[in-house]
């Protein structure tokens, strides 16, 4: 790690880097984030997260049609709870709204309903942001600059590089039921200042299967990371090693990769 820091000094102004990055970015550092609210997250998810000491990051909406459906979703008193537990709760549109197809100001309102939603149970304000469906859209940027988030995630198979990678352009990996030799071969690349970050959706995914994760895969990606001495955090975690608005105000946004998984 420490002779890439120092190769990274023959590419990047020291000021740029130490900008930035805090402090150097260790190797198995992995970033949980569970997207839609699924009420696994909060009857499976949460305990055995809880029970491997890991953090991570719940990206919520009111997934329509059948988010009053609580053998479906969380409800709101529930989304409470994991804050309470110490779980990281951000942003992911009132509706699971895909924000390349709206404007400006309807970008606002779909973030704004889920800020006043924590707001009103003492929940933090969500300092980050995760794409539905990973379409990005510029609108979308600068109404996240506005609002003052830190981190937005998208997706794109590949590991977070914090000092190429624009902050709200952070790539992920999906986990799903058939693809776990992809995934742990993911999980190598947490190395040489790379942080490798997980999209999970249902723990399992009653009404998305497509993107199920049975819990006793889940479990054994829990048990793996423990054995195997990673450190598992949320999205508003990585501000221990990096710095937002540095990063916001340095790195351009390269939007010529794909951000799809």
């Amino acid at each position: 790690m420490k002779k890439i820091f120092f190769l990274l000094l023959f590419c990047l102004p020291f000021s740029v880097i130490s900008q930035i990055l805090k402090k150097p970015v260790p190797d198995k550092l992995v970033v949980l984030t569970f997207d839609d609210a699924p009420a696994s997250h909060y009857s499976v998810v949460a305990p055995l997260l809880q029970e491997h000491g890991f953090n991570g990051t719940f990206y919520v909406c009111e997934f329509p049609p059948n988010f009053s459906d609580s053998s479906k979703y969380m409800n709101w008193r529930q989304i409470q709870a994991l804050d309470k537990m110490g779980f990281d709760v951000a942003n992911h549109t009132r509706t699971h709204a895909h924000v390349n197809a709206l404007d400006k100001e309807e970008i606002q309102a779909q973030l704004g309903y889920i800020e006043a939603k924590c707001d009103s149970l003492g929940i933090p304000k969500p300092s980050s942001f995760a794409y539905p469906a990973y379409d990005i859209s510029e609108s979308c940027f600068e109404v996240l600059d506005e609002k003052g988030y830190d981190f937005a995630r998208a997706g794109g198979k590949r590991a977070y590089a914090p000092l190429k990678d624009h902050p709200y352009l952070i790539p992920s990996w999906a986990m799903e039921e058939d693809n776990k030799d992809e995934i742990m071969e993911a999980l190598k690349k947490a190395k040489n200042g790379k942080i490798v970050v997980l999209t999970i959706h249902g723990v399992p995914d009653i009404e998305h299967p497509w993107v199920n994760t049975p819990p006793a895969l889940f479990e054994e990606y829990l048990d793996y990371l423990s054995a195997n001495d990673y450190k598992v955090i949320s999205i508003k975690d990585l501000k221990e090693y990096i710095d937002p608005l540095a990063a916001r105000h340095t790195i351009t946004m390269d939007m010529s990769k794909s951000f799809k998984n």
